[in-house]
């Protein structure tokens, strides 16, 4: 029996588009679905200026498929060099929706983040004063730490010192992979919300080791134990606004991820409406699928939701490429390792 599900058109608070060929090729799975995203800034060279966004957000549009009325929603990375003037002039214009905190070394193109958090200091202010929330990638890199531990190293390490030091910091804990992540969240009522992507939905460390290396399963953060999977699912199902979806789909071409030292990403854009929709199928909540993927997001934001609607149905297993192709190489696309039945029609 063909079930039926209309939501209000998602958007997605975390995406990767790259550049150049890769953006051509990847951004017109976003756009299918997607009414909004925020866009990632970790370029090489990052994007850091008003001017950098601007070039980017055209970049972007021009290669937007036609007819496509989809909306970047731009970002800049901070580094400890950021002009607060300048990013509060970006922000007031509308170019920028938020920044980005990279702290430096803790995943793809991340070098030019921040060491030194007392140098941003003035910046985070700045953004406290002015209204513009923080992303942050919720890691430390010190070598000492345990990959699996760095989530909760980094909250109290830094995160909290950042958002007792800077009252009215409206912050984005983006991608979280923990049970710490998770409690963090529901133990501040205002200005922290967090993204949770659809592949930590699914997957946890063993789908990564267990059986040989799986590299397209391979992101930063890592996926952890199955407590913690299962503890992003109770958050991501609750109906809880502080949690929305931002997929971190981050295409890598087959080359760069299968190599010696392989990159780190999953490529989720093509088919995350139909795992998500499993997902919550099986969670029994069904009904708290558009908060995850259409309300809570704006709301956290301060942006209206979309005036659009899909339609899901559930019926016959649903097919998608296993690739995507790009000029620079194939990119795979995340595979669920279930069937999938629910498809936007």
């Amino acid at each position: 029996m063909t079930q039926s599900l209309t939501l209000k058109r998602p958007d997605d608070w975390h995406l990767h588009l790259r550049d150049g060929a890769m953006l051509r090729a990847v951004l017109p799975e976003t756009t299918r679905h997607f009414a909004r995203a925020i866009i990632m800034p970790n370029l090489v060279p990052p994007v850091v200026t008003a001017a950098d966004a601007r070039a980017y957000r055209e970049r972007i549009m021009a290669a937007c498929p036609e007819g496509s009325d989809f909306t970047p929603l731009m970002t800049l990375y901070l580094t400890e060099d950021t002009d607060a003037e300048d990013l509060a002039a970006a922000h007031a214009e509308g170019l920028i929706t938020a920044v980005k905190l990279y702290p430096a070394g803790a995943t793809t193109n991340s070098a030019s983040g921040v060491r030194d958090f007392d140098k941003v200091r003035g910046v985070l202010e700045k953004m406290a004063e002015i209204g513009c929330p923080l992303c942050v990638h919720g890691e430390v890199t010190d070598p000492e730490i345990d990959i699996f531990d760095r989530e909760a190293a980094f909250i109290d390490r830094v995160l909290d010192p950042i958002r007792r030091a800077t009252p009215g910091l409206r912050v984005i804990m983006e991608h979280i992979t923990t049970r710490d992540g998770v409690d963090y969240v529901k133990s501040n009522d205002t200005d922290l919300g967090a993204t949770i992507t659809t592949h930590h939905l699914v997957i946890n460390r063993n789908h990564i080791l267990v059986g040989g290396i799986k590299p397209h399963y391979y992101c930063l953060p890592v996926a952890k134990r199955e407590e913690h999977r299962l503890a992003l699912r109770a958050a991501a199902t609750s109906g809880d606004s502080r949690f929305f979806l931002g997929t971190d789909s981050a295409p890598h071409t087959d080359a760069n991820k299968e190599s010696a030292c392989g990159c780190a990403g999953c490529f989720t854009a093509t088919n995350t409406l139909s795992i998500l929709a499993h997902v919550f199928e099986e969670e029994g909540a069904l009904d708290k699928l558009e908060g995850f993927t259409s309300r809570h997001g704006p709301a956290f934001y301060g942006l209206p939701e979309s005036d659009e609607t899909i339609t899901m149905t559930k019926g016959d297993t649903v097919t998608y490429p296993d690739q995507i192709m790009t000029e620079d190489g194939p990119v795979t696309v995340f595979d669920p390792g279930f069937p999938l039945q629910w498809q936007v029609t």
